[in-house]
């Protein structure tokens, strides 16, 4: 391991035609990447990967196409127009598999960019708020670059990692990536209260972050014996922690402490989860495993959608053809609260588009992708209610999800579903 007194020098090591991963969400290594980003007109042919990352993706400019590609395992915004421009690609992949890409050589990496804690009196660092696949990028990296941050969060369970790990090291201070909380609107606000109404004492919720699962967790003040197992949980926890709400006591994953792989919120939600052994950060593979999952008695997965259509299939990655986000974690979770004893599996999103279109459809847009497939729908909520598609014929999900269409579309959706049906006969 080597200490370097700047990104610059610490990236002085990169190579053209070589494959970075990039650690994600909230603990984004931005001073390497920034650095990394310099290097535009000297380097040639570098593919960057990561899931979704925060800040700015200087790497992502169109005008550096010749230096750097990105690869996306789910995009977020800063790199989204990658794909239109041809300087980025998407791969799809259950965000349970991920690690498995690099275990399995599937792709092969040079470079693991990371983001942690200082080494403790043991040499020990943390990755923080953001684990996923990063540990398995870490082992199979032939070098380990960090940037290491007395801001980072230090986290227990998989984010647990020894400076031995690391090549080069290199000491910054900034702020950890956040997100102030979403104050839900009255829509969402309705949402939250049909979810809320699912969710039974004893349940163990996943949830990811936005005002619908905001406006959920404010409903359960008065529930009992809550579970968290989790892709990700942002600041709508905490309060539930505190009064006892959330104390993982019935859970049959990891009893007494909440599970996730990744987190993100406010300056409170780091300062909570810092040092704090309730909460347990454990790499994708054991916190998406459908079968690890499903091991929770009422296990409650809440997730969204762009679409639904009239049959159940659930649009969540892509507006048409043009891709927008990616699978993610929803398929994990999905299928493994089905699985779950007592278990439920939601897909909840307002019945219309900020341009009043509707969200619940005919049929889904021409290349859009099926994250959910109809098979797997279990409920839909909109804020006009709940529609149960377990065990019900194709005619009869029509008729539910009209139910909860926006009133203005009801008769139009399931009109064009009949005309179009009526025309394939």
């Amino acid at each position: 391991m080597k200490y370097c007194n700047t990104a610059d020098e610490a990236l002085e090591v990169i190579k053209s035609n070589s494959r970075i991963y990039v650690q994600a969400a909230a603990a984004t290594p931005s001073v390497l990447t920034n650095a990394l980003s310099k290097r535009h007109a000297e380097l040639k042919n570098i593919e960057v990967c990561h899931l979704h990352t925060e800040g700015e993706a200087p790497y992502a400019n169109p005008n550096f196409s010749e230096a750097f590609h990105v690869n996306s395992f789910f995009i977020g915004k800063n790199v989204r127009h990658t794909i239109q421009a041809g300087n980025g690609s998407y791969t799809p992949v259950f965000l349970s598999e991920l690690p498995n890409l690099f275990r399995k050589g599937a792709l092969s990496l040079d470079y693991t960019f990371i983001h942690v804690s200082p080494p403790d009196n043991h040499g020990y660092c943390s990755l923080g708020v953001s684990v996923e696949a990063t540990v398995a990028a870490i082992r199979h990296s032939k070098t380990v670059i960090a940037q290491v941050n007395p801001n980072m969060p230090r986290t227990f369970g998989d984010s647990i990692i020894h400076v031995s790990e690391i090549d080069f090291l290199v000491e910054v201070n900034v702020p950890v990536f956040g997100h102030d909380v979403q104050i839900p609107n009255e829509i969402e606000n309705r949402i939250g209260k049909h979810i809320a109404s699912l969710i039974e004492d004893k349940s163990t919720l996943q949830m990811g972050i936005g005002s619908i699962p905001n406006a959920a967790l404010a409903n359960l003040g008065n529930h009992k014996d809550l579970g968290l197992h989790t892709e990700m949980f942002s600041d709508g926890v905490i309060d539930l922690i505190e009064k006892g709400v959330i104390n993982c006591k019935y859970k049959g994953v990891v009893k007494g402490r909440a599970l996730a792989t990744f987190l993100i919120g406010s300056k409170r939600l780091y300062d909570f989860v810092d040092n704090n052994p309730f909460i347990e950060m454990r790499e994708s593979s054991f916190v998406n495993d459908t079968a690890v999952i499903r091991r929770n008695p009422k296990m409650t997965a809440i997730n969204s959608a762009i679409e639904v259509d009239l049959t159940g299939q659930v649009c969540a990655d892509s507006i048409g053809v043009k891709m927008y986000s990616g699978v993610g974690g929803q398929m994990d979770f999905i299928r493994g609260a089905a699985l779950s004893e007592g278990g439920k599996a939601i897909i909840a999103l307002p019945s219309t588009t900020k341009k009043g279109e509707s969200r619940i459809v005919p049929f889904l847009k021409q290349g859009a992708g099926v994250v959910t497939t109809r098979s797997h729908a279990q409920y839909i909520i909109t804020e006009y209610g709940i529609a149960d598609l377990y065990g019900k014929t194709l005619r009869q999900r029509v008729s539910a999800l009209v139910s909860i269409a926006h009133p203005d579309h009801q008769e139009t959706i399931s009109r064009q579903y009949y005309e179009l049906l009526k025309a394939c006969i």
